[in-house]
């Protein structure tokens, strides 16, 4: 399938959520913009509780820093990838599953402009270790993941798969996060870069389908 053949608009997610909940979510997504539009450091928290139309002093009632923003940033989306991954533990071919949720990944990333938010985040992990702890553990989670996808695949076990493709999964995990941090000026640069990405990601899940337990 064409990467560019998936409608951003069909990748909405119908939730339930509380009032206290939604509130939350306007929040850090007002914030994530803030962040993506002046960078982790040049946003203070009165912008940010500005972009949530929010007294500071209310504002801090939800967060007490920038760094517990991001927290909660990486919190939600690691909801989100929860949910991702339901369809690829439930199907009988995990490998195919997994091709077509990083297809959908790599137009998200096209369609939100996350990116921006997502190099910021990186570049100040590097500074401040609240941060840094909390990006180990988002990509930690998510090869874990994948590495549970992938034994289901193979039918090795769990620590057999942990133990013969954590490689596999890391690179899966930052091709795609580099892929949500490409320049957006040059689309075509950034199409062809894609595609050279899924080829590498599929070359990668052909060896890990290859190498199951007969293997």
């Amino acid at each position: 399938m064409n990467v560019h053949s998936i409608r951003c608009d069909a990748l909405m997610l119908q939730t339930t959520e509380t009032p206290a909940d939604a509130r939350v979510a306007e929040i850090l997504a007002a914030a994530r913009q803030a962040f993506a539009e002046k960078g982790f450091d040049g946003a203070s928290m009165q912008d940010l509780a500005r972009a949530a139309g929010m007294s500071v002093g209310n504002f801090y009632r939800y967060f007490p820093s920038k760094a517990a923003i991001v927290q909660a940033l990486i919190a939600l989306d690691l909801e989100e990838m929860a949910r991702d991954f339901e369809p690829v533990f439930a199907s009988d071919d995990p490998i195919a599953a997994m091709r077509q949720q990083v297809r959908v990944k790599l137009v998200e990333h096209q369609c939100n402009h996350d990116g921006a938010l997502w190099a910021e985040i990186t570049a100040t992990a590097l500074r401040k270790p609240e941060i840094g702890i909390a990006c180990g553990h988002m990509e930690t989670t998510i090869a874990d993941y994948l590495m549970q996808a992938f034994a289901a695949a193979t039918g090795l076990s769990l620590e057999q798969s942990r133990a013969r493709f954590a490689a596999h999964a890391a690179l899966i995990v930052l091709l795609v996060k580099s892929s949500a941090m490409m320049p957006q000026k040059d689309e075509t640069l950034r199409n062809d870069l894609n595609a050279l990405i899924l080829r590498i990601i599929d070359q990668t899940l052909d060896e890990v389908a290859a190498s199951g337990a007969k293997g």
